[in-house]
C-alpha cells in the first residue's frame, strides 16, 4: 500500500478556502489539471455517494466517489472508481485546519492506494507533487499568497 501525504499553508481563512474546495464538482474551478467535471445522475455535489466524472487537460478521464464530507471538520474523503493511472483501492482525504497566526489555512491532502511495485515511486510523486501540491499551489495563487 502506497501512502502519500502533502501539506501546505494557504494565506486565507479556512472557511474561505473551504467554500472553494467543498464543491465535489468544482475541481475545474481551482485545480489546474482539470478540464471539466460533472456529477453523474444529477445528484447534488455534496451528497455522500455521488460520483464525479471529470476530464484531465491531458485527456485522461477519472471517476471518483464522495465517501465523506464535513463542513464542521472542513474535510472530505473520496475514492477513485476508474482512472488511467493504474491504481486500485485508492482513497484520499483533503482537510483544512484554521491557523490562528495570520488567519491562514493549514491544508492536508493524503491518499492510500495499491499499484504495481515498480510504479510506486512514480505514482507517489505524481499524486503528491503533481495532483496535491499542484492543487495547493493553485489555491495559494488564487488567494494571493506565496
Amino acid at each position: 500500500m502506497v501512502k502519500v501525504y502533502t501539506s501546505s499553508v494557504i494565506d486565507a481563512p479556512a472557511e474561505r478556502v473551504w467554500s472553494v474546495i467543498r464543491d465535489f464538482n468544482g475541481l475545474p474551478n481551482w485545480h489546474p489539471a482539470i478540464a471539466e467535471s460533472r456529477i453523474e445522475q444529477n445528484h447534488p455535489s455534496d451528497k455522500i455517494g455521488c460520483v464525479r466524472n471529470f476530464s484531465l487537460k491531458d485527456g485522461g478521464k477519472i471517476r471518483e466517489c464522495l465517501l465523506a464530507l464535513s463542513d464542521f471538520d472542513l474535510s472530505c474523503t473520496y475514492s477513485i472508481l476508474e482512472s488511467p493511472m493504474g491504481v486500485t483501492d485508492y482513497v484520499a482525504s483533503l482537510k483544512l485546519t484554521p491557523v490562528t497566526d495570520g488567519d491562514r489555512s493549514f491544508a492536508e491532502w493524503s491518499a492510500e492506494f495499491d499499484c504495481p511495485p515498480e510504479r510506486e515511486r512514480e505514482l507517489a510523486d505524481l499524486v503528491g507533487q503533481g495532483v496535491f501540491q499542484g492543487g495547493f499551489d493553485a489555491l495559494k495563487e488564487r488567494f494571493g499568497g506565496r
